[in-house]
């Protein structure tokens, strides 16, 4: 043990087998290991010194993540969790042992997928044939160019590319809500009109994906559509939810 602390990657039942040649942050690689009260594991390794959010070291706790979700249910910790020691790390556990072990039920069989909307490229032509306002301040600039007018028909176009793409991506949602087992909306995302996670059943993942593609490929000229997944649960972990003990990064 380091004084350093005990960096924390995640909880997971008791039972979890660590995935083979899996290592934790650290240059070089940190050995994993688990730190057990009762029925959950902690997936630990010891914190290196001055931990910083360096590429390595950020792969390697999602990495990490990815593969303990093949085999289970994993409560995701964000990166840079720490405990100031195994101890105070197995109270935190013991403590909330129930409400963790509902939250990795409720997390069982699933993955997260991330689903972005953003106005769609190339489709000037698109908006000014469907937009009269558009069409109007287009006119309007032809007969009297100028700052202002440009300005304002600028705007129209922004809005009505966003409105557009709004549209068809909440319709997207409505469809992929029927082939997910929960939903969750994200933070703004500048560019963005619509950022919703979902989680899926890994045996519902290949529909889910299907369904993305065919509806982007029919609405390409309205919304540019980029889904990531499957992911660590993050966004399906309860706020409530305890955490391990953390002394920060």
């Amino acid at each position: 043990m380091t004084s350093s602390g005990v960096y924390v990657y995640a909880i997971v039942p008791a039972g979890t087998a660590l995935p083979p040649g899996a290592a934790g942050v650290g240059g070089p690689p940190a050995a994993l290991r688990l730190v057990g009260a009762g029925k959950v594991r902690a997936v630990v390794s010891d914190a290196p010194p001055q931990l910083r959010a360096r590429r390595r070291d950020l792969m390697a706790h999602q990495e990490l993540l990815l593969r303990l979700s093949d085999s289970g249910p994993v409560l995701p910790m964000r990166f840079g969790v720490i405990a100031p020691d195994e101890d105070s790390l197995r109270h935190s556990l013991g403590g909330s042992q129930s409400e963790h072990l509902a939250t990795l039920a409720h997390l069982a069989g699933g993955g997260e997928f991330n689903l972005k909307a953003l106005p769609a490229r190339d489709a000037l032509a698109a908006v000014v044939a469907e937009d009269k306002t558009v069409r109007r301040l287009r006119e309007e600039v032809r007969r009297r160019p100028g700052y202002e007018a440009n300005v304002r028909l600028g705007e129209a176009v922004a809005a009505a590319l966003s409105r557009r793409a709004s549209e068809a991506g909440t319709k997207l949602v409505r469809e992929l809500t029927s082939t997910a087992r929960a939903t969750a909306p994200g933070p703004e995302v500048h560019g963005c009109v619509l950022n919703v996670s979902f989680l899926v059943d890994r045996s519902d993942s290949d529909t889910f994906g299907a369904t993305v593609r065919r509806f982007a490929d029919a609405h390409r000229q309205r919304v540019d559509i980029r889904v990531a997944g499957p992911l660590p649960c993050y966004s399906f972990v309860p706020s409530r939810a305890p955490r391990a003990p953390a002394v920060g990064v």
